[in-house]
């Protein structure tokens, strides 16, 4: 990252490898965007710096489209950034104080860029950071009045504001979904006005992903494309507004509304969750390859070293579970070539069923008399890694826990308290409540050996009181930061240990949460057909290499019932991070054998997948779709046919990103094509029929 300051001090310019970003302060402290883009050179910036801002138009602000972080109050009608309120007042009269790079000097190249601002006892920080070609921003809002100043209140506290260049015709591109059809993505022309998309459930939630993407004529490969997603696990919101003449802007940040989030006493702050935006010109196929190396690079943890293949007992066995029974599983998934035995729901305390148990992290005596530590060296023995599931942010009424610390949940005083799922949310904003979720899971990852940390959350807010708290609306943000917090906690003592967000399949999915994990459950659709669909969605900003994606049996008994062949099952699951959650006491050993060769294979092709450039050639859309991974002088392609139509030919796959003038070799065949002819006339699948799977290996020829 280049960070460039013109002479004044006034003008600021950050440039990755291809893009750059530009803001100016106005000689009345008008923070103005200038440009989000191709590369400029610092003059061209200085050069926008110089036009005027449109004079007075009736009805209307001339910083309404061009502020770069809009706060209420003023001559404004966007929609405001931040709102604060005091016992006085509301809104924010902002003054320019300095700026900063991340060494704390006053000018300079530096990693991160600071402008501060005041408001009386507010201080506001925004902040910028540009890595690779993704923009990080985020705000710290300070409290700096002396003794018996009053607090603070911060009704709203976006992360950032994106301006867009003027263009027309915009295009939105969003996922939306519900359990168990998450990450769907759709795409629609944006009109007049404004589109909020968002959770109000305390967590990332089914219904969208915090991503939302610009254009205007892009395809998969080119033109141009604005990205911006938000690192958040709690409630969240983006508006994406066109405004009366035309200019578009993007607001979001934590909170689905203006409620409140914070109160802030003298000598407190708070820090809004990264912001991050992306501009290319190599349409949403480069959008989604920039986003997957930015994450791998600075927000995943680890994403240098491959996942394993797992096997999950959940679909196999649910709660009724013992220790012998897991044994068994353990075997047949050792002999097909897993690498990482998970026990699911079911081990501990009263846990026969969804109604008791949560909250009481022991082993249940009745089927695992010596605890867990006999079964995780028997699985250790068998040549695999360890895993279990714990759900430490919820409670059954029916267990210890709850009978102990009732108040310990989140509740309206005089109110019943919701039950979803049997089970009630503990109010993690509590320190009290995160010492005991410390002690109880620090304790059972040094009594065993646990490799793997599978952490749920299956229901969301739905009675967010705190009573007794001054300000109980705080519950919103502190369970948040209490999360992350015990994650952050667990990871430092437990280096070793990885952890899977998972929640009711792709609940909490988010850059938040993937700083503190390495991967996620993208959906409990286990489905291999319907799993195309989500897997496309969830590409579109997140990695392979974070995607979990399982085996399991056919017909498929969670949802709908389609019988589809194993190779149709494994090529689908092999998109991601692959997985197994069959009752494998129940697969024939034909099946078992032609399961361990598919495992095999997968192994040989992962570092492609989790770690390659991804390239999405066809939609699954109801025919023929496939995805390509490249990296360095290895290709695979994975490729899918729903349904033959009329007997007619299956078309071929044009491929992308190789060398034209290059040629590459098929290993287990030996066929040798040119990268020319791959990338114009295509590959032949020989795919048939209905529901076809395949796996192609290309290997440069040096």
């Amino acid at each position: 990252m280049m960070l460039e300051i013109a002479g004044t001090g006034r003008t600021w310019l950050l440039s990755g490898p291809t893009s750059s970003y530009a803001v100016h302060l106005t000689e009345d402290d008008e923070l103005l965007h200038l440009h989000w883009g191709p590369r400029i050179a610092l003059a061209d910036a200085e050069s926008l710096a110089v036009r005027p801002l449109p004079g007075y138009w009736p009805f209307e602000a001339p910083l309404d489209g061009r502020e770069e972080y809009p706060v209420e109050g003023g001559p404004r009608f966007v929609r405001p950034a931040l709102s604060v309120r005091t016992d006085e007042r509301r809104g924010t009269e902002w003054r320019f104080e300095a700026y900063e790079t991340e060494d704390g000097g006053e000018g300079g190249e530096g990693d991160e860029l600071r402008l501060r601002f005041r408001d009386s006892e507010l201080v506001i920080t925004l902040h910028y950071r540009m890595r690779h070609d993704v923009v990080e921003r985020w705000v710290t809002l300070t409290h700096d009045g002396g003794e018996g100043t009053g607090p603070l209140e911060l009704l709203r506290a976006d992360s950032a504001t994106w301006t867009l260049p003027e263009r027309d015709d915009w295009r939105l591109s969003q996922l939306h979904g519900r359990w168990a059809a998450e990450s769907r993505l759709v795409r629609t022309d944006l009109t007049y006005g404004e589109k909020v998309i968002g959770s109000r459930r305390g967590h990332t939630g089914h219904q969208h992903l915090p991503w939302v993407a610009l254009d205007t004529d892009a395809t998969e490969e080119r033109g141009e494309v604005y990205a911006c997603a938000l690192g958040w696990s709690g409630s969240w919101r983006i508006a994406v507004a066109q405004l009366p003449d035309a200019r578009v802007q993007i607001t979001g940040g934590a909170g689905y509304d203006d409620s409140g989030l914070l109160r802030l006493a003298a000598g407190e702050s708070f820090t809004t969750p990264v912001f991050a935006g992306l501009w290319t010109d190599s349409g949403h196929g480069g959008a989604s390859r920039a986003w997957h190396a930015y994450q791998r690079a600075f927000v995943v943890p680890d994403a240098d070293r491959d996942r394993p293949v797992l096997y999950n007992s959940w679909e196999a066995t649910e709660f009724d579970i013992s220790e012998e029974q897991q044994g068994t599983l353990a075997r047949r998934a050792a002999a097909i070539g897993v690498e990482l035995f998970v026990v699911d729901d079911g081990w501990f305390g009263a846990r026969t069923s969804d109604r008791a148990g949560l909250g009481d992290w022991t082993p249940n005596p009745d089927r695992f008399p010596a605890g867990l530590k006999p079964l995780a060296e028997y699985v250790h023995a068998l040549g695999m890694q360890f895993g279990i599931w714990v759900e430490p942010e919820m409670v059954n009424p029916d267990s210890d826990l709850y009978r102990a610390h009732p108040d310990w949940v989140q509740f309206q005083p005089g109110r019943r308290r919701t039950e979803l799922r049997n089970q009630l949310v503990l109010n993690l904003a509590r320190e009290d409540v995160r010492e005991y979720l410390w002690e109880q899971l620090d304790g059972l990852l040094s009594s065993t050996p646990v490799d793997y940390v599978k952490w749920d959350f299956n229901r969301c807010f739905t009675d967010a009181g705190w009573p007794g708290e001054d300000y109980p609306q705080r519950l919103w943000v502190d369970h948040v930061h209490g999360l992350y917090d015990l994650l952050d906690r667990l990871r430092a003592a437990h280096p070793g240990v990885a952890f899977e967000s998972c929640s009711g399949g792709g609940g909490r999915i988010d850059l938040g949460v993937l700083a503190r994990t390495d991967q996620v459950w993208t959906s409990d659709n286990t489905d291999p057909l319907d799993r195309l669909a989500i897997q496309e969605g969830f590409s579109q900003i997140h990695p392979a290499r974070v995607m979990a994606a399982w085996v399991t049996d056919s017909p498929n008994t969670q949802l709908n019932g389609r019988v589809s062949s194993l190779r149709f099952r494994f090529v689908s699951s092999m998109a991601g991070v692959l997985g197994v959650g069959g009752d494998l006491t129940k697969w024939t050993e034909e099946e078992l054998a032609e399961a361990g060769e598919w495992v095999a294979l997968y192994k040989e092709i992962r570092p492609v997948v989790q770690r390659g450039d991804l390239y999405r050639l066809r939609r699954p859309a109801g025919g023929l779709s496939a995805v390509q991974y490249v990296l360095g002088d290895e290709t695979v392609v994975l490729a899918w046919l729903q349904a033959q139509h009329y007997g007619e030919p299956v078309p071929a796959l044009r491929l992308r990103g190789l060398d034209p003038s290059a040629t590459y070799e098929c290993p287990e065949t030996g066929e040798i094509y040119r990268g020319a002819v791959l990338l114009h006339r295509g590959l032949r699948t020989g795919l048939k029929g209905d529901l076809d799977a395949a796996v192609f290996r290309l290997r440069r020829v040096r």
